[in-house]
């Protein structure tokens, strides 16, 4: 089973990234990195599986197509970072593997964590779909009768494991 790599990009919502990367099987290979407006919020954290990598460190494997990883998931992913993998900007590690899993045609999720969306934010994604890119911010999904907070999370959390293929147990689906 290949590895699979979380980025944490900006401070808002950073709490998201971290369920996700709660939701890892403890014995799955798992690489993150946070940007500086993550780091604030994780210096708390203490998680099972994961190899910390620094942003600003462009050259950690993660950046180069010869490492074999299953997907990319950047969540959430402020406006700045969906950006920049828009056009092509590969500036730091969260945005130099996602420009790799691009080039070798890697599975990519973005979440998206801003609202309301500009136009300019919308054609970017649009033309990230058009690539192959899993758009999938977190939108309340009322049909999931969902009672608080953390279950709306995990629901989101467990979209998100579906769309990288990772079984879960996070929500009951429809039709039981």
């Amino acid at each position: 089973m290949l590895p699979i790599v979380i980025a944490l990009s900006g401070a808002s919502g950073v709490t998201l990234g971290i369920r996700l990367l709660e939701a890892i099987p403890q014995e799955r290979e798992c690489y993150a990195i946070a940007t500086d407006g993550a780091h604030e919020v994780l210096r708390r954290e203490k998680l099972h599986n994961v190899q910390w990598l620094r942003d600003d460190d462009i050259g950690a494997k993660v950046a180069s197509g010869s490492f074999l990883c299953e997907a990319m998931a950047i969540v959430p992913c402020s406006m700045n970072t969906l950006g920049k993998i828009a056009s092509g900007i590969a500036d730091n590690l969260t945005t130099r593997a996602a420009s790799v899993c691009l080039k070798e045609r890697r599975k990519l999720l973005l979440a998206p964590r801003e609202m309301p969306f500009s136009t300019l934010a919308l054609e970017q994604m649009q033309r990230l779909s058009l690539y192959g890119v899993l758009i999938a911010p977190p939108v309340a999904a009322y049909y999931a009768n969902v009672q608080n907070l953390e279950a709306m999370e995990r629901f989101w959390v467990g979209k998100w494991l579906d769309l990288l293929q990772i079984p879960h147990n996070l929500y009951e689906r429809w039709g039981g």
